[in-house]
């Protein structure tokens, strides 16, 4: 491992990844369960083979929503999670499943419909508001309703806008983003999505952006190793070096200049903006 990324990491950080570059061959595989928006935006692609060639860590990665992801790791079935739902993750470390969570990235959601907009939300500074007229015009929303991270912030819009969703204008789909974008765009629907997998797909949909860049939408992701006092079979010493690579210096400026048709899906919150200038 070169030496000028472990001066680059945090002291204990550092530590941590250097106990771990001479691993077992029975522990050269890190099970990360993550979100489908960080494989569908390609962010993995660009953030793991760095890691795997200077570690010799294989990440196999098992994309599904923030719920799934969750729940595979209270089962011990995962080394580590990345997921985007601030109140399941600390009720996850609180119960002891997991430990060590660090804040990851953001980026935001964004609320995506027909061009028409029937129900005239196109700008709307209110996310309750819009959501609320659009369930007053009975237009056609597709939710993911799959306990996904987008799922759980849709469900959060809903209760703010005191709207209980319900047929027949609502389609809950149990699909990924990706395929829940599909299904809005062939419906004509409106739906709620994480910018990098809207970005990614844009070109093969039929909808538009319609509410962006409102606090409410802001999108923070996590990354939580699976605690092995509990489960005694997970790759800590993998899970931790994994953390250790996407939070450090190096790891956040990928994080910070992976980009889609020149626009940034992520940015980086585990170390400032500053601190990645320079850093290619």
């Amino acid at each position: 491992m070169p030496n000028t990324l472990i001066l680059r990491l945090r002291p204990l950080v550092a530590s941590i990844l250097l106990a771990t570059t001479s691993i077992p061959a029975l522990a050269d595989t890190i099970r990360l369960a993550t979100t489908t928006s960080t494989e569908n935006s390609g962010l993995l692609r660009a953030l793991l083979p760095p890691f795997e060639r200077q570690t010799g860590y294989t990440v196999h990665v098992i994309a599904v929503g923030t719920g799934k992801a969750l729940r595979m790791a209270r089962d011990g079935n995962v080394d580590v999670v990345m997921v985007h739902a601030p109140k399941a993750e600390r009720a996850f470390v609180d119960a002891g499943h997991g430990v060590n969570r660090r804040d990851l990235m953001y980026n935001d959601f964004i609320i995506v419909g027909p061009a028409d907009d029937p129900a005239h939300i196109d700008g709307a500074a209110d996310v309750a508001a819009a959501l609320s007229r659009v369930a007053t015009a009975g237009s056609l929303f597709v939710s993911r309703g799959d306990d996904s991270g987008t799922h759980q912030k849709e469900l959060e819009l809903w209760a703010a806008a005191d709207v209980k969703p319900g047929v027949p204008w609502y389609r809950e789909v149990g699909q990924g983003m990706g395929r829940t974008l599909q299904i809005a765009s062939e419906l004509e629907a409106y739906t709620l999505a994480d910018r990098g997998t809207w970005l990614a797909m844009r070109d093969t949909l039929s909808l538009q952006v319609l509410i962006e860049r409102n606090t409410r939408l802001f999108n923070p992701y996590g990354i939580i190793a699976v605690n092995p006092a509990r489960y005694a079979d997970v790759n800590y010493a993998g899970a931790m070096a994994l953390i250790a690579w996407v939070t450090s210096v190096d790891g956040q400026a990928i994080i910070r200049d992976f980009e889609i048709d020149g626009q940034p899906l992520f940015k980086p919150l585990a170390v400032t903006a500053e601190a990645t200038v320079g850093i290619d």
